[in-house]
């Protein structure tokens, strides 16, 4: 990747390269998450074991962080997404002729582990690329980006839902959806390298991170590494993972373990909104609607909350979203007794949605601000694979507590787990944050 300084950015060269693909992966996933535990309940599945069937996608983005970084090291960035896509539509393709809960988890599990490719190629040239003077705003367009898609995607897979009679064939937006972004990355020249499709740049037109960085590009931008293209980028992400988490233990168990709730709130309310439009007897195309509709909140906010990180700090976003997402956990649980559940859900639903947007683009901000200077990579890798730990496990969270005892009682745990992580990044940010960033 070729060196980016602040006077050579151009957002716009990075646009069809990075975020087109993005947009269409995510229209993909934003049609099938909310979907995944209803297919499952089509299958025969109980509210638990369609909890558990959903929470796999995360569990294979958790596990296939590891093994990603190689693969993208060894492949490179475009090649390594479209790839990705390729696997997922294998697995969507198993997920359309699932039988039964079982196969369907299978296909839920190859989406997942394709997604994590696809999501490590992405972050590592979107960090590379971004000077730090806009890098809230421009990490949460990327942010933007994904809201997009949960917001588009539940649309269309209503539509086809209702078109077909069957909730599995939603599967299917995301098969063209990939193949969208497969198309578009091999057609589409890459401005960092000058070349398309599974073209790769020659060895000796590839500038070396030894070759080409400098004091000042340090000195610009010292949390991202400019002068070292995506491929090295990514492998120097992947490698030690755990020797990493070791050396930046302290503040990887302390805001770490906060990052990991923010992503557990995230997560779980992805799958709890859709078990809880089982609960309450909404059939699968409205579901879809009004989680759509949810997604159209959470998108309208995107930039919004860059801004917001920019100007006031980071606190200022993170803790109205995990404070508002923590009482909408709790206001779902209290309307399980009323007889105007449907109402309460589509109001909390929404009231979710604004809460997530306030917090889009926080993750990548703080792992971005946190990163040491000499080796931000591997930090990043850890970073992010402590805010997944804490996506995946939430849904699993959620369906044990639904087998063990009510949706209801699930719903208040994760509400206490909001609060918990509103209170570690109020006591951990500003001590490792400057008073510029917090």
């Amino acid at each position: 990747m070729t060196s980016t300084t602040n006077d050579a950015f151009d957002l716009r060269g990075v646009l069809l390269s990075g975020f087109l693909p993005a947009a269409l992966f995510a229209i993909g996933e934003g049609a099938i998450i909310p979907i995944i535990p209803i297919a499952a309940d089509s299958l025969g599945a109980s509210l638990a074991i369609a909890g558990f069937v959903a929470s796999l996608i995360l569990v294979g983005e958790l596990i296939g962080d590891v093994p990603s970084g190689v693969v993208v090291a060894r492949i490179g960035e475009r090649n390594a997404m479209i790839g990705a896509a390729v696997v997922s539509v294998v697995g969507l393709l198993v997920c359309t002729v699932a039988p039964n809960p079982l196969v369907l988890a299978i296909g839920v599990f190859l989406v997942g582990l394709s997604t994590a490719v696809f999501a490590l190629a992405r972050h590592a040239y979107m960090t590379t690329a971004i000077p730090l003077r806009i890098r809230a705003r421009a990490l949460s367009s990327l942010g933007g980006v994904f809201r997009f898609g949960y917001f588009v995607g539940p649309f269309l897979a209503a539509g086809v839902i209702h078109l077909t009679g069957t909730t599995q064939s939603a599967f299917w937006v995301h098969v063209v959806c990939c193949l969208g972004a497969a198309v578009v990355l091999l057609v589409i020249r890459d401005p960092a390298t000058g070349v398309r499709g599974l073209q790769r740049p020659s060895r000796a037109s590839r500038p070396t991170a030894t070759a080409t960085a400098t004091a000042a590009d340090h000195a610009t931008d010292p949390a991202t590494p400019a002068a070292l293209e995506g491929e090295q980028f990514v492998k120097d992400e992947s490698q030690g993972l755990f020797q990493t988490i070791r050396a930046h233990h302290r503040v990887l168990v302390r805001l770490g373990s906060g990052a990991a709730l923010i992503g557990a709130m995230r997560a779980g309310r992805q799958v709890i909104l859709p078990l809880w439009a089982v609960s309450v007897g909404l059939d699968d195309s409205t579901a879809a609607l009004v989680i759509g509709i949810a997604g159209a909140v959470d998108f309208a906010l995107f930039y919004t909350s860059g801004q917001i990180m920019d100007r006031w700090g980071r606190l200022a976003s993170a803790l109205p979203c995990m404070l508002g997402l923590s009482i909408c956990y709790f206001l779902l649980a209290w309307s399980d007794h009323l007889d105007a559940r449907v109402g309460w859900f589509i109001a909390v639903a929404m009231a979710m949605s604004l809460a997530n947007g306030v917090g889009s683009g926080i993750l990548m901000t703080l792992g971005a601000d946190l990163a040491p200077a000499d080796r931000p990579a591997p930090f990043l890798g850890a970073w992010r694979f402590t805010g997944d730990l804490g996506s995946a496990a939430a849904p699993l969270v959620i369906s044990g507590v639904t087998a063990l005892a009510t949706i209801a009682v699930a719903s208040g745990v994760m509400g206490v787990l909001g609060l918990v992580g509103a209170g570690i990044l109020l006591r951990y940010v500003p001590r490792y944050l400057p008073r510029t960033l917090r």
